[in-house]
């Protein structure tokens, strides 16, 4: 186990790496620990995709002064490297999109259930959290929506980063249609509705440039806007769902870190 930043008041961080049998891999994971916890039992566990990036926002300093301003409740924030396969193990785990990619979510979901949090409650000594919530950026948003979604009796709310909600089943050239094809859209139609879980979404105006209706909004803005619009209609009520659009928001990592407060202040806000 490693532990880095001892300059840091409220929170330690630590390194280990997971043997993952679904992966077939070594699973690097940070883990950010709140110093202020009197009972572990109660405090929150968030999982992060795309964990190696949260060292560039950085984000343990942002947990740090939120902490320190006792503006959120303690988090328990777990980073999860992704691996070189990536466009396989991120993704929609009932099935691939249109070019196979994703074939591999429905391992990397296995890897969260049977292998990570088995890890988090025996390491740390918590047998259990007071609520567990996902996030991710990108392509590993889409797939922590996925996992909530699918499993909404394990979490209480999810954070989608530019969500690569455009995921499709089929391409623009063979008969794609907004209203069929969105994987995670169709998915959202035909669940259930489950009163407890609470959405967080972020899109910045500079996300990309591409406009499949030219309707003169980009794809992730119009995207994240539709799926809205379905949990609405599933019966998802203002106060259940946070969009946070970013005028100077890009696709990247510091627009990320920009955003993450926001995230965080929303899920687990100081009462």
């Amino acid at each position: 186990m490693e532990r880095r930043k001892p300059e840091l008041s409220n929170v330690l961080v630590e390194r280990s790496e997971i043997d993952s049998t679904f992966l077939d891999r070594e699973v690097v994971v940070d883990f950010y620990l709140p110093n202020c916890v009197a009972r572990p039992d109660q405090m929150s566990l968030l999982l992060i995709n795309d964990g190696q990036d949260l060292p560039k926002m950085p984000f343990d300093e942002i947990l740090d002064n939120l902490l320190e301003e006792q503006k959120i409740e303690p988090v328990l924030c777990v980073g999860i490297h992704c691996g070189p396969d990536r466009k396989m193990e991120y993704g929609v785990a009932s099935q691939p999109d249109y070019k196979g990619r994703g074939a591999k979510a429905g391992e990397y979901t296995s890897f969260i259930f049977e292998e990570l949090l088995p890890h988090v409650h025996e390491t740390y000594h918590v047998p259990s959290f007071k609520e567990k919530s996902f996030a991710g950026f990108s392509l590993g948003g889409l797939t922590a929506l996925d996992i909530v979604w699918n499993h909404a009796h394990e979490f209480a709310n999810v954070g989608v980063f530019s969500g690569s909600l455009w995921w499709r089943s089929k391409g623009y050239q063979e008969g794609y249609d907004d209203n069929k094809h969105r994987i995670m859209h169709q998915q959202i139609k035909k669940g259930k509705y489950y009163p407890w879980l609470k959405f967080f979404f972020e899109c910045g105006i500079a996300d990309e440039v591409a406009d499949r209706n030219k309707n003169g909004i980009i794809d992730s803005i119009d995207d994240t806007l539709d799926l809205i619009r379905e949990l609405e209609k599933k019966g998802y009520s203002p106060d259940q769902i946070k969009y946070l659009e970013l005028e100077d928001g890009k696709h990247d990592i510091p627009t990320w870190g920009m955003a993450f407060p926001a995230f965080l202040e929303w899920g687990w806000p100081k009462k």
